[in-house]
């Protein structure tokens, strides 16, 4: 972890990229949230390989990761095409899950007792990491991710619930939510602008669409 850069110079713009890993060979289905070995699959290598084609052509000169495995593998092909370094960053990692380990379907949950006390608050949510508390964390790396890219990009390699949250933020929506309605597809991109370190701009797109094996979702309505 290194040291924060300063601030953005007033009038900088900045956008930070936040990409979702590829898909991770996890044949047993379960919640693997935080533990260590969830490599990609082939398909997510792939997934991954066109995310650098999307980003090699834009202005990045800064690279920040999770220290997941799954993440660190997504950034590699564009770190390679860029020659950028990365910076591990341990406050875009997946969000802290207490059910991870399991697998998450309400068949196996209702079948284990032990979990159920875990729901008792959704808008925590009770059995994992406070959504204000992911909000926070994600919210600093992003603008150290803007100030040390000041005037290009950065991209950022992350996860799913922890950009959804920053993107929340970013979108000033509620942070409870239904995880069904994410728009954080595998591989995906959202990109954030900032100007003069306030966000100006949210935009989405999913270059690795064409590999997902179910239709893409329609996007939300801003501010739905």
């Amino acid at each position: 972890m290194t040291t924060s850069p300063p601030a953005s110079p007033a009038g900088t713009r900045a956008v930070v990229h936040l990409v979702r890993h590829g898909e991770v060979h996890n044949p047993a289905g379960l919640l693997y949230g935080r533990l260590p070995d969830y490599h990609l699959s082939e398909l997510g290598r792939a997934m991954a390989g066109l995310v650098a084609e999307d980003l090699r052509s834009r202005d990045v000169v800064h690279l920040r990761c999770s220290p997941l495995e799954r993440a660190q593998e997504t950034i590699e092909p564009l770190a390679e095409a860029l020659g950028l370094p990365v910076t591990t960053d341990d406050r875009v990692v997946e969000a802290d899950n207490q059910l991870q380990g399991l697998k998450v379907t309400a068949s196996a949950l209702a079948r284990n007792p032990k979990t159920w006390w875990l729901f008792r608050n959704a808008l925590r949510p009770t059995w994992g990491e406070p959504y204000r508390e992911i909000v926070a964390r994600m919210r600093l790396a992003v603008r150290d991710a803007a100030a040390a890219a000041a005037g290009h990009e950065a991209v950022i390699v992350s996860h799913q619930l922890p950009i959804w949250m920053a993107r929340c933020d970013a979108e000033g929506r509620r942070l409870f939510h239904d995880p069904r309605r994410r728009e954080c597809r595998l591989a995906s991109i959202t990109s954030v602008t900032l100007v003069d370190g306030r966000v100006s701009a949210v935009a989405y797109r999913e270059p690795a669409a064409a590999l997902y094996s179910a239709p893409v979702p329609k996007k939300f309505v801003a501010g739905s």
